[in-house]
């Protein structure tokens, strides 16, 4: 008898085969899990004993060991977005290895966790199955130096702190001062972005009085802002600079309080013939 022999499956068909047999898993393992996580008539006295819910568990358990066996466990973890957050603290915020069940992992509690950690602001966990935990993690932008009672920490735009250890690489961030500067660090940096030719010399902006923002600029200057219209006033002592130079005129104080004036206060002769004599 003449053996006729068959030809053999290309590649793509047991791909496509070994996918439908793991849905079908997949689909079995997940009715399973779905059915035991809803209370179903059993009698009064199971559920008032707890019968129930032990039976219920026992065959969840049951359920996930057997998704193990078809598959279903974590073999790799990618992060997306990463730059500041230590790799260390991440994975323990994840709270997952290798190996672990991947239909068991509670992904909306991981979420809470790595949320949690000073520089992430959002995740997202996600399961791609049958094997990948996917997080997508959005960290905060440092935005500026917050200064009360005499310690400094790293704030972002909305003045969410970030770290208050090893600020030496953000010295050339702007550094708020007062216990409510922070809050209002997002309003500061858009006053300060409305006059570009100035917003690089502000070393330090002073919340005063809850109302307003005194400015520390480069040269040992101070600019006191009004509580109404800072922007106005910011972009007005722009105006002046472009026109007149005062920032090049040994001035200390710029006072932008009234609307309709600068009141400028400059260093004392005596002081400055001081300052030219040690010069010379």
């Amino acid at each position: 008898m003449r053996k006729v022999s068959r030809p053999m499956a290309s590649n793509k068909t047991r791909k496509r085969q070994n996918r439908i047999r793991i849905n079908g898993k997949l689909v079995a393992i997940m009715l399973g899990l779905i059915i035991f996580s809803i209370p179903v008539c059993g009698g009064w006295w199971l559920w008032s004993t707890g019968e129930a819910n032990r039976t219920i568990d026992l065959l969840r358990s049951k359920l996930i060991s057997a998704s193990l066996n078809a598959g279903f466990k974590v073999d790799e973890i990618l992060v997306v977005g990463r730059e500041e957050t230590k790799r260390d603290k991440l994975f323990n915020a994840i709270g997952l290895v290798r190996g672990a069940p991947i239909l068991s992992f509670d992904l909306d509690a991981a979420r809470h966790r790595v949320e949690a950690l000073p520089w992430i602001s959002r995740a997202s966990v996600e399961r791609i199955l049958p094997d990948t935990i996917l997080i997508n993690i959005e960290e905060r932008q440092p935005a500026a130096l917050w200064q009360y009672k005499g310690k400094f920490s790293l704030i972002d735009r909305n003045g969410a702190v970030i770290l208050s250890n090893g600020l030496q690489r953000f010295s050339e961030l702007v550094v708020v001062v007062g216990k409510e500067a922070r809050v209002h660090t997002s309003n500061l940096l858009a006053l300060l972005a409305a006059a570009p030719e100035l917003e690089h010399m502000v070393k330090s902006a002073v919340w005063v009085s809850g109302r307003r923002w005194n400015l520390h600029l480069k040269g040992d200057i101070h600019v006191q802002l009004p509580e109404e219209n800072p922007a106005a006033a910011w972009i007005r002592l722009e105006k002046y600079e472009k026109a007149h130079h005062v920032l090049e005129r040994d001035v200390t104080v710029l006072d932008l309080r009234m609307p309709d004036r600068l009141i400028v206060r400059k260093v004392p002769r005596r002081l400055d013939e001081d300052k030219k004599g040690r010069e010379t």
